[in-house]
């Protein structure tokens, strides 16, 4: 049998655990602080619910599950099954549909506008590279029923929050609205049913560079002069939001997202930037407004990310709800912090309480009570050879021992 973790996942040693629960406790408490509630939902969602998400390129990272019993069995039977024919249900891709799957088969009794908290596990078929797994965890925030921008203004200061809470500094927050690009898009020669395609490609500039986003345009067979016009616009330099809205039929379009900087700017107070990234897209299809990332001179790619999808819950009840959410890439954020040799700050030291036969075990237990108020204290038999014993807790994190010795307790 193979002893090593599947590609793309991994064990994680207790020294690594004990600081992501640290990472995920203080994000959680900052998101509760702000008046948030915690949900879970299940990690297996129906076919037909991921098919229709608009998760862009995610879709096509769906881990699928096949049908069981009778029913495989039926479709193994057909001469040429199809990949519907045999699957009816896959691993979440993130954490969004599931919300509101979630909201439209509970909404009677939630609170509304719903602030809610995701932190939990999804999956996709990656290839897996530094900071990207086929099995990784989220942090999401959402807010749902509320159509106003300080929905975005909110999330975007409570998410920075949580990062500073950690004692992680060196990030910034870039902000777009897709209808501004889209907008933009539209003057530019594309086709109102093409803008989804254009924008899911245009998010991959930092990837392919401005070429490459040509290149894929044309593989659309996509205007000529559309794209000319584009990638003129991506190798023009620093590009102001007013300078976007005055390309947009209708310039009061950005009013929104200039509210959002505004006031998160002020929010913020100099503790973290906003800034307007007239090239953030986000490969989700479903985004309809603003979008937001975390960005860091510490990662190559986003370390966070999210933006309004006014239209998801409609899939599933017949009529909007708005909705923005914001997702802290916890693995992105652990893995910064585990190449810093990140520190949990006030942890108590790690003690072992050596005992051997020659003392009542029901005595080892209260004297180390009385030590867990200063310490974390494991209770551990003496080896035989206790040389590479202390070695070994050594490298697990221990920097106290304790043991009795002649009737008293000492600790070193």
């Amino acid at each position: 049998m193979k002893t090593n973790a599947l590609k793309g996942m991994k064990d994680i040693l207790p020294a690594e655990q004990r600081m992501r629960d640290y990472v995920q406790g203080k994000i959680l408490e900052t998101y509760r602080a702000a008046g948030f509630e915690r949900i879970s939902t299940p990690i297996l969602e129906d076919s037909e619910n991921l098919d229709k998400s608009d998760g862009g390129d995610n879709l096509n990272l769906i881990f699928k599950v096949l049908k069981r019993g009778d029913k495989l069995e039926s479709a193994l039977s057909a001469e040429h099954p199809t990949e519907k024919e045999l699957s009816d249900m896959g691993l979440r891709y993130d954490l969004t549909l599931p919300l509101t799957r979630f909201f439209a088969a509970n909404r009677n009794e939630l609170q509304f506008p719903f602030k809610v908290i995701q932190t939990d596990r999804v999956y996709r078929a990656e290839r897996p590279q530094k900071g990207r797994m086929r099995e990784f965890v989220q942090c999401d925030i959402d807010v749902l029923g509320d159509a106003s921008p300080n929905a975005e203004v909110e999330l975007i200061d409570i998410t920075a929050r949580a990062m500073l809470s950690i004692g992680f500094k060196d990030f910034y927050i870039n902000v777009n609205d897709r209808r501004i690009l889209r907008n933009m898009l539209e003057n530019m020669g594309f086709a109102t049913e093409t803008l989804d395609s254009v924008c899911i490609t245009f998010d991959k500039l930092d990837k392919i560079g401005a070429e490459g986003i040509e290149a894929e345009l044309k593989e659309k067979a996509l205007p000529e002069n559309a794209i000319k016009a584009l990638v003129e616009f991506i190798s023009a330099g620093q590009i102001s939001l007013d300078d976007v809205a005055s390309k947009c039929a209708d310039p009061s379009i950005a009013d929104d997202l200039k509210y959002i900087i505004k006031t998160s700017k002020l929010v913020a107070d100099g503790k973290y930037d906003v800034k307007y990234c007239p090239n953030l897209v986000r490969g989700q299809g479903y985004y309809t407004g603003a979008v937001f990332e975390i960005a860091s001179p510490l990662f190559s790619g986003a370390i966070g990310g999210g933006g309004r999808y006014d239209n998801l819950i409609g899939k599933f009840i017949g009529q909007q709800v708005p909705a923005v959410g914001f997702s802290i890439g916890f693995e992105r954020i652990c893995s910064i912090l585990l190449d810093q040799k990140y520190q949990i700050p006030g942890a108590k030291e790690k003690c072992a309480f050596l005992y051997d036969d020659a003392m009542p075990f029901e005595n080892v237990m209260k004297e180390a009570q009385k030590l867990r108020e200063t310490y974390n204290v494991s209770v551990l038999k003496k080896a035989k050879k206790m040389g590479p014993q202390f070695d070994m807790l050594e490298k697990q994190g221990y920097t106290k021992f304790a043991q009795i010795k002649d009737g008293q307790l000492l600790v070193k």
